[in-house]
């Protein structure tokens, strides 16, 4: 692989830019592989990044139906922080704030990690009560958070209105050193440190099912033919139960579409992300000037890419009342994405009934901050064949044990 650099730009500048490779290969599969890893999203490849990087496995093919990054991994809304309250949770997302910290020089691409702060408005005296807890926590926990109050908040973002017509803004828990990341770049970063290990990133490549002998995984059925594997990581999201189901097993976890919008291009006017749950809705501002605005999850279950256009309204009817500037600007664009929730909104990392079968899903809203965290935890498990310290508490056994990392005050808006 050939580095970047402001040198390398200055080179092909010379000859007119026509010196650059391909940033990853696209080979045919090959018959066997160490590790299979079904979806080349953010969590698949960092998966595959990690075990390369970590543990020296790079006989690796990362398999996707569609294309690199196109799944919720290009369409999330590239919020990243780690202010969560139950330690299992705080520990997985601060890792993988602090990898976001490096990973443009690890990954030799520019990911625009933006540590820009994030602030989690709180509008009622319980959400106030809630998230000092959550401060609190987090300083046993060793994630730098602090509630601040409305004269503070309003310094920070300056458009806000702290007096709205249904709920005041109170204060907020504000973690600095949150902020956001350019998705697709996270993607295509990974993907080109794998290509360069040897790995195989076979796109257009859907699996139709998983073969096993022994109650062992031995490969899996795709439409470019069968492929043949050691072990197998299942990392595809929405699509998590309908995999599952190949496998021969269940998940405890259902589907539901999240959708996300931009308004046009405007002049910088907020550079911090604010979330506001109790209204619903949150923003930031895109390098490109657009306003990338969140949504909630559709109330039933479903594979759609879209999502209903009530959750739209009521989005926006949020942000208006928080932020009236926000009532003049036209909307660019709206899509969806299939996230995988489970009931304590928290992920599963861990084995499955399937032997050699490992999975990482359920990440609900909370998939794109913690990408390079679950990609280091499941690149562990895969390797070991048993859980680490950042993955021990997430395996699907707790739903039966009762023992429930609750995080549906901290997961967000959607929920």
């Amino acid at each position: 692989m050939r580095r970047y650099s402001a040198f390398a730009v200055a080179r092909e500048a010379a000859r007119f830019h026509t010196g650059w490779e391909r940033a990853w290969r696209s080979p045919q599969p090959k018959k066997k592989y160490d590790v299979i890893i079904v979806g080349a999203g953010g969590h698949g490849l960092a998966t595959a990044f990690y075990l390369g990087k970590n543990f020296g496995i790079t006989n690796v093919a990362i398999i996707e139906k569609g294309w690199l990054g196109g799944g919720n991994t290009g369409r999330n809304t590239t919020i990243i922080r780690s202010n969560y309250l139950q330690d299992p949770s705080a520990a997985l997302y601060e890792k993988a704030r602090s990898l976001y910290e490096t990973m443009s020089q690890d990954l030799n691409y520019n990911v625009m990690f933006s540590p820009r702060g994030v602030i989690m408005l709180a509008q009622t005296e319980h959400e106030v009560r809630g998230y000092k807890r959550t401060a609190h926590a987090n300083m046993l926990q060793g994630v730098e958070t602090r509630f601040i109050g409305p004269e503070e908040v309003k310094k920070l973002v300056p458009i806000i209105s702290l007096e709205g017509p249904r709920y005041p803004v109170l204060g907020g828990l504000y973690q600095a050193r949150g902020g956001t990341g350019r998705h697709d770049a996270v993607a295509w970063g990974y993907a080109r440190a794998c290509s360069d290990m040897g790995m195989d990133i076979i796109q257009q490549c859907e699996v139709t099912g998983v073969r096993s002998s022994g109650g062992k995984v031995t490969g899996v059925d795709t439409t470019k033919g069968a492929i043949d594997c050691d072990k197998l990581g299942l990392v595809v999201a929405g699509n998590s139960g309908a995999l599952a189901n190949m496998a021969g097993f269940r998940l405890p976890m259902e589907s539901v579409a999240l959708q996300a919008l931009v308004s046009e291009p405007i002049k910088p006017c907020m550079d911090v992300v604010v979330m506001a749950n109790t209204v619903h809705g949150y923003m930031s501002q895109s390098d490109k000037g657009e306003m990338v605005i969140g949504g909630g999850t559709d109330g039933f279950n479903n594979y759609t890419q879209r999502g209903s256009f009530h959750h739209i309204e009521e989005t926006v009817r949020a942000l208006v009342e928080t932020f009236p500037m926000v009532s003049r600007l036209k909307m660019l664009r709206q899509w969806g994405g299939i996230v995988d929730v489970t009931g304590d909104r928290s992920p599963v990392i861990g084995k499955t009934p399937l032997g050699n079968c490992f999975i990482n899903a359920g990440w609900g809203t909370g998939g794109f901050k913690a990408i390079p965290g679950g990609g280091w935890a499941t690149a562990e498990l895969i390797a070991k064949g048993e859980p680490g310290p950042l993955s021990a508490e997430f395996g699907m056994e707790r739903f039966i044990e009762g023992r429930f990392i609750d995080e549906s005050v901290a997961a967000g808006v959607a929920h």
